[in-house]
């Protein structure tokens, strides 16, 4: 196992230690810059209402994620496992208040 794979084993292990959002808060705080949090948070909500069927267009407005991330969180939800597996659909819409 060279260093690389040796270090994000161990952030793993970490990450597997927090047992709740306040948990989380504060170690992300730690290890990652404001931007980072947010960058991550609006791929999440973006990844949510990809799940709940909004179309690029109202994602791009509400999250103002870029055209390009929303694509690779598109093709993550698609292809990957982690947007499916702890990814919920997005809630307090219905088809009738999309435009």
């Amino acid at each position: 196992m060279n260093n690389s794979d040796r270090d994000l084993k161990e952030l793993f292990n970490v990450i597997l230690k927090l047992q709740t959002a306040e948990d989380c808060e504060i170690l992300f705080e730690d290890l990652c810059t404001k931007t980072e949090i947010y960058s991550m948070a609006q791929r999440v909500r973006a990844a949510s209402l990809l799940k709940s069927g909004h179309t690029y267009e109202q994602i791009i407005g509400e999250t103002d994620i870029s055209s390009a991330t929303l694509s690779r969180v598109s093709k993550c939800l698609k292809y990957g496992e982690g947007y499916k597996k702890f990814i919920e659909p997005a809630e307090g819409r219905d088809d009738s208040e999309r435009t």
